[in-house]
This record gives structure tokens, sequence and C-alpha cells, in this order.
């Protein structure tokens, strides 16, 4: 290697250390809150897409690396297995665990077992797409995550983030993901800092709308269901009940989620009433 190659890729390391340096590691997260995480909240039409980096959004399961020990959003300890946290940075991340489009059940599965399996984890990719507490711009913490997740193992890898021209080529690029089988695109303020809780800073863009209820009664159904679970009477966490009756498997029907067990739906809009308008059942929050 000549002199002057030599020198560049030096000068790249050394800025490469630099800016993971620059990111502070958070402290450890207390178990009880879970570590601290941005939310989404519901793009609407007025918003200007051209001020945002937008990415496709994983139908993944949450996962936050302190640079030690990598925890679901509730903050309890994923067990993954060693050979995978070992090839983690140093750096705090924040991103899904994800093995592909519809894959969801499969991932819960692999991610909730306290015996990890390895071969099953090696499906798993960790798909970073924040850096919390990490100081700048969202721009500029981009920048940081591709440097903290090139060069590492090939279960690491950034999420691709990409701009837009206006409203009807998100709009067109939406259409596509969805097509496809994802779960719609997310969309991330470019000059915003790291904040932590919900915020207008990140937006989702679905084609529909998802929350969780508690189960409370098992309604029986007719006809055809005869014998079988008709709707499920649920509560939100405000309070509200009402049924949800679409959505389920024959087999789902004939055992249904417990009374108590929380269940997660989605929906289209909300009624005059603040109800889900046509809830379908999608599965059982199983994960911490």
């Amino acid at each position: 290697m000549c002199r002057a190659s030599s020198f560049r890729s030096q000068a790249l390391a050394t800025l490469f250390s630099a800016l993971l340096l620059a990111s502070p590691l958070p402290a450890a997260a207390d178990t009880a809150s879970g570590p601290a995480a941005t939310l989404a909240m519901v793009y609407r039409d007025d918003v200007d897409p051209t001020a945002y980096w937008v990415s496709e959004k994983l139908d993944g399961v949450r996962a936050l690396w302190d640079g030690r020990v990598l925890r679901f959003r509730s903050g309890q300890p994923i067990a993954a297995p060693q050979w995978f946290l070992d090839g983690l940075p140093r750096a705090a991340l924040d991103g899904e665990l994800w093995i592909g489009r519809r894959s969801f059940e499969q991932l819960s599965g692999i991610v909730r077992k306290q015996q990890p399996v390895d071969d099953e984890w090696r499906q798993v990719r960790y798909m970073v797409f924040e850096m919390p507490e990490a100081p700048g711009s969202f721009t500029e913490r981009i920048t940081r995550i591709r440097v903290a997740t090139a060069g590492g193992p090939p279960w690491l890898d950034a999420v691709e983030q990409f701009r837009v021209a206006d409203a009807a080529a998100l709009r067109r690029r939406f259409e596509r993901v969805v097509a496809a089988g994802g779960e719609g695109l997310m969309l991330h303020r470019a000059d915003a800092g790291w904040v932590a809780g919900r915020s207008d800073v990140l937006l989702k863009l679905t084609p529909w709308l998802d929350a969780e209820a508690r189960v409370v009664a098992h309604r029986p159904g007719k006809g055809r269901l005869q014998g079988m679970l008709g709707a499920l009477e649920v509560e939100t966490p405000d309070g509200r009940r009402f049924r949800i009756g679409s959505g389920f498997s024959d087999a789902q029907r004939r055992t249904p989620p417990a009374i108590g067990t929380t269940v997660t739906y989605r929906y289209r809009e909300l009624t005059a009433k603040g109800l889900p308008r046509f809830p379908r059942y999608l599965r059982v929050r199983e994960l911490p």
C-alpha cells in the first residue's frame, strides 16, 4: 500500500473512532421503567415530507443496546447468544430485531426464548435506526449509525434512510412497500435532535393503526362458528370496551386468548365515540 493510501486509511479510522467516542453511552437502564426510546406519532397529510428522512417500517421486535445489554423496550434483557452480542459496538443503538417481512410470529418465538438457539438466531438481523442520546441532528446521527455498523458482523446493519421530493413521491413509495408485504414507512425529521418518549419528530405511515387492549370476555360464535369464539370483548387502558370479531383463524377461535391477556389489534380510524372502527385481531402481546 502506498504512503498516501495508508495515510487516508488511518485518517478515516481516526475519524470513525472519534465519531463513536463522541456518542456517550447512556447509564444502565432501570428494568422497571425500561430504556429511553423515541416513540412515533401518526403521519398527517399536512406534514411536509421533504423535511424528513424516510425508511421502511420493519415488523420486528424493538431492541435497545446500551453498549453492554440488549433489551426489549420494556427494559427486560433479551436472551441473545453471546456471539450475537459480542459483534455489537460499544455505542448505544436503537433498532429492530428482524428476519424479514411477514415474519413477526417466527421472530417473536426466537427472541422470547430464555435459552437462545444458535441456528435460529443466525436468521436474525439487528437493523439500527437511531443512536440514543447522541448529539446533533438526525442527519448527523445517520452518519454515526453508518459508521457504527460498517464493517461489523453480517447480522448488524443500518436501516436504509432516504429522502423524497414531495408528498406524491412519498405516497408512491408507501404503496410499493405495502404491496410488497411491508408494514409502511417511518419519517424522522432531518434536523431533530434525539428525544425520549412520544414525539412528532418521528412519524409512522401505515395502512392501519394498531393498539393494545386486555381481554375481559369471550363471546360465543354462531352459525359456522357455533362452539367457537365469536368475538373477544376487550378493554383499553382508559377503560373503554368493545369487541373484536375478525382476524382470527379457526384454530385461534377454538383456543382463544385467555381472559386477562393483552392483545394487539388493528383498525382504520376512531368513531365519534373514540372507539376503533372495524378492529381486527392481530396477535397476543407476548413480548416483555
